[in-house]
């Protein structure tokens, strides 16, 4: 019983954890949101350009579909056959880790 117990504290603190690193990471795309300057064109919690509101955006799109628009909006908008004016700049220099993180943030932006 004793090892079963220890068994349940380690697989609680194992997703304490977890859940401690994808804040980080989610924390670093909010940063990487600010510094690429995307509130210029976007919204999140009406802070921003409130046409291009991202607000849910975790729940209507695949963390795929994200960086997809991230790294080739250009398609992206045919597929989807979007009209908002200016078309999305593609973020292609953006480095991996920061372009993760950023994808890890629009996943977190779920409609309740």
């Amino acid at each position: 019983m004793k090892c079963l117990a220890c068994v349940v504290a380690c697989l609680l603190s194992a997703g304490v954890v977890a859940s401690a690193q994808q804040a980080a990471v989610i924390e670093r795309g909010q940063q990487a949101y600010a510094d690429q300057k995307c509130m210029i064109c976007h919204s999140i919690a009406g802070q921003g350009n409130k046409n291009g509101s991202l607000d849910g955006v975790g729940s209507k799109l695949s963390a795929d579909e994200i960086r997809s628009w991230l790294v080739n909006a250009t398609e992206m908008t045919a597929k989807t056959s979007a009209t908002r004016k200016p078309v999305m700049k593609s973020y292609t220099s953006l480095p991996k880790d920061e372009l993760d993180a950023l994808v890890a943030y629009m996943q977190s932006l779920k409609t309740p």
